[in-house]
């Protein structure tokens, strides 16, 4: 059996947690990233802060009993997202770095699939993935988020959007580095560090399928329609241009569509997103079979 994964490319999860992190929801993310139909190599947790005693019972039991490639690395204050994972990219020791968020789940062949893709496209520097929405509210899978999947289509995309549902995303290490990490913004942070690695040149692929299930609670809705996210949301989008990265146009139009959903109450934004998330799982299920093998 090993020798069907002797030619893959080892690979290191990464993930960082904080202290409103539901136990239940870490200890599953992390089971999940460890049956894996190929396994991780190493499972870096990067700590953000002080963390709850349940959520610490949690990190050292899998500590304990995965001691050969499970590592902790401990931050006394939070930093936030973007700082915390720079501290855990210093740490990872394998060429291809996995990402994934303490609340999610990855399905057992994830991995594999994007390990398979980097050993049969070694240009490639970036491979995501589409994923399933759960929509905590209504206590159900609502749809999927579909993404770009050709290299040229996801430049085009990430003029204006994320390119990559970012717990899905699997990167080159060197090339993190050497375009410096995640910038440390108080959110988009996946976003602009796509763009960055996209203008370095990185290849990228995102495989047709939802190979991650992602939960979105009514607090993730009421976040998103939020002044503060809408002031960082253009904010980013301004940087990305002032990049020459994407024309002036390229920021109008997403900036004036999240302005319109920050005034909508909450429940129309959710509808929103809820639309988008069904026409992607039709598009999913629509595709012909040619069509789901143009991201190779």
């Amino acid at each position: 059996m090993q020798e069907l994964y002797d030619e893959l490319p080892e690979y290191s999860v990464l993930m960082s947690v904080y202290d409103r992190e539901l136990p239940e929801n870490l200890n599953t993310s992390l089971e999940s990233m460890l049956m894996q139909t190929y396994p991780p190599a190493e499972i870096v947790l990067v700590c953000d802060g002080t963390l709850t005693c349940e959520l610490n019972i949690i990190a050292k039991s899998f500590e304990s009993e995965y001691r050969n490639r499970f590592r902790i690395v401990r931050i006394d204050e939070h930093v936030g997202a973007a700082a915390a994972l720079n501290e855990g990219i210093k740490v990872c020791s394998c060429p291809i770095i996995v990402r994934m968020d303490s609340d999610d789940v990855s399905y057992p062949e994830r991995c594999e699939k994007q390990m398979r893709l980097f050993a049969d496209k070694p240009s490639l520097d970036m491979i995501g993935t589409f994923a399933e929405v759960f929509d905590i509210v209504e206590g159900r899978s609502v749809g999927v988020k579909h993404m770009p999947t050709g290299s040229d289509k996801i430049q085009k995309y990430a003029r204006r959007r994320n390119p990559f549902c970012r717990q899905t995303l699997a990167f080159r290490r060197d090339l993190a580095i050497e375009v410096g990490g995640y910038a440390e913004l108080d959110e988009c942070e996946d976003y602009e560090f796509a763009v960055r690695m996209l203008a370095a040149g990185a290849r990228a692929r995102n495989i047709p399928e939802p190979l991650v299930r992602y939960r979105i609670s009514e607090a993730d809705y009421k976040k998103r329609k939020s002044f503060k996210s809408t002031k960082n949301f253009i904010k980013v989008r301004r940087m990305i241009h002032r990049s020459g990265f994407c024309s002036a146009f390229d920021v109008i139009v997403p900036s004036a569509v999240q302005l319109g959903l920050c005034i909508l109450p909450w429940k129309v934004t959710r509808r929103f997103y809820l639309r988008m998330r069904k026409r992607g799982e039709k598009r999913v299920k629509a595709a012909p079979a040619e069509k789901v093998r143009e991201y190779v």
